[in-house]
């Protein structure tokens, strides 16, 4: 019977196999079970917690930013800390702790409150408010501090949406030949040198007398073409008829007029902030001495809608991305700044501020233009016909006015989209 299985009985009458297990002896728990003492921020009363970040408590000069700031410790994760001593200094590293890593960010001294922050401490032991701006964060702050104080830039900034024009972008020419003018040029040219030679050998100044009065009239007639061409293709394009949308044929140049309304990108005046136009224009002049001369200049127009008066029919008018636009449109001058008023503006300052132009003493002068949602436009261009909708895009060849005998005018000419509105800007415009 000596390999008979050892039994016992438990405390409740039943018998088991197995020999009864000694019972384990109470340990008494690992950590202390006394209450932290009240530092008051006192580092000499801490114990064990300044040794923790590594403060000296036996400097005193460590605590009011006497001394240099001490390089920042090393926190060690460990799985498991020793359990035979709860109270010990730094945790220290075993078999089973983790890998040791350097802390994000310095830790400061511990402040006379007892809370943790970063940064230095300035003389008084506190945290200086003026000279705090260690750290990346703090700089940012400070930047986005200095820049929320200045006003946003009231240049406009557009895509490629928005066709920019040029300083001058209606160039009026003559549609005359320039075999035919230089040929003029050089006749008048040869005809002044025989009647100057004539008048000295013959010592009749008759002869020139009579060729000048010749040549005259034609000198005249250039010049009074030079002035008034802008003029006489604006009258021809005011006369020219209004066309209907409705039996236009592809590829026609026809002259639309109608009510506007915006495109999907709808423009704003950079001075006097007027919302949804289809055409901006803005140019500052200096006065030069005797005359106003150009300084700078922005236009900028973009696709728009043109409803035609007698079908009622709405049409695409592509003038953005670029294209050739020729606009007719006359500006307003909406500031006049002398060296003593210039001060008394800041909207113009600001203007002037963000296109970077200096703010010199002289005197200077501000004109917008604007076509705004609404205005009543005539827009001579092509038809063009796709997938059901229809476009007015600029003509492939310049428009020619033709000749005007009985006003003297050669066949002017100008290339691109026409606009033009003869509205004046301050009048209320057809909501829509």
């Amino acid at each position: 019977m000596a390999n008979r299985l050892q039994s016992h009985q438990l405390p409740s009458g039943l018998y088991v196999s197995g020999k009864l297990e000694q019972p384990k002896e109470t340990r008494p728990p690992t950590m202390a079970g006394r209450a932290m003492p009240y530092t008051g921020g006192d580092i000499k009363k801490s114990g064990e917690l300044g040794r923790m970040f590594d403060i000296s408590f036996a400097d005193p000069t460590s605590l009011h930013g006497g001394g240099a700031a001490r390089p920042p410790p090393t926190r060690v994760h460990s799985s498991s800390a020793s359990s035979s001593n709860p109270n010990s200094g730094p945790v220290r590293s075993g078999s089973q702790s983790g890998p040791i890593r350097k802390s994000s960010g310095p830790l400061s001294q511990l402040q006379p409150t007892g809370l943790i922050t970063s940064g230095p401490l300035n003389s008084s032991g506190q945290i200086g408010s003026g000279s705090r701006r260690s750290g990346p964060m703090d700089h940012h702050h400070h930047l986005q501090h200095q820049t929320s104080n200045l006003r946003p830039s009231t240049k406009p900034k557009y895509g490629s949406a928005v066709t920019v024009l040029n300083s001058d972008p209606v160039r009026v020419g003559f549609k005359v030949p320039k075999a035919l003018i230089w040929a003029v040029v050089v006749i008048a040219l040869t005809a002044l040198l025989i009647g100057t030679f004539l008048a000295v050998a013959v010592k009749k100044p008759l002869i020139i007398v009579a060729i000048a009065a010749a040549i005259f009239p034609a000198a005249v007639v250039f010049v009074w073409n030079c002035v008034w061409r802008r003029k006489g293709l604006l009258g021809f394009i005011k006369n020219h008829p209004n066309a209907v949308l409705r039996g236009a044929v592809d590829g026609q140049l026809i002259k639309v007029t109608g009510v506007v309304t915006c495109g999907s990108v709808p423009l704003e005046s950079s001075y006097q902030k007027i919302p949804r136009c289809v055409y901006v224009s803005t140019e500052l002049y200096e006065h030069k001495g005797v005359s106003w001369g150009s300084r700078h200049a922005e236009r900028y127009v973009s696709d728009f809608y043109i409803s035609d008066f007698q079908s009622g029919l709405r049409a695409l008018v592509k003038a953005g991305y670029g294209s050739k636009v020729s606009p007719f449109v006359t500006p307003e001058t909406v500031a006049n700044v002398t060296s003593q008023t210039k001060d008394l503006s800041p909207s113009f300052l600001q203007w002037l501020a963000d296109r970077s132009l200096s703010n010199d003493s002289r005197a200077m002068r501000l004109k917008e233009g604007y076509i705004k949602e609404g205005s009543t436009v005539s827009v001579m261009g092509m038809v063009r016909r796709h997938d059901n909708v229809l476009m007015i895009i600029p003509p492939a060849e310049s428009v020619a006015t033709g000749c005007k005998w009985w006003h003297c005018l050669f066949p002017a000419y100008v290339e691109g989209l026409i606009i033009t509105c003869d509205e004046n800007q301050n009048v209320d415009v057809i909501p829509v």
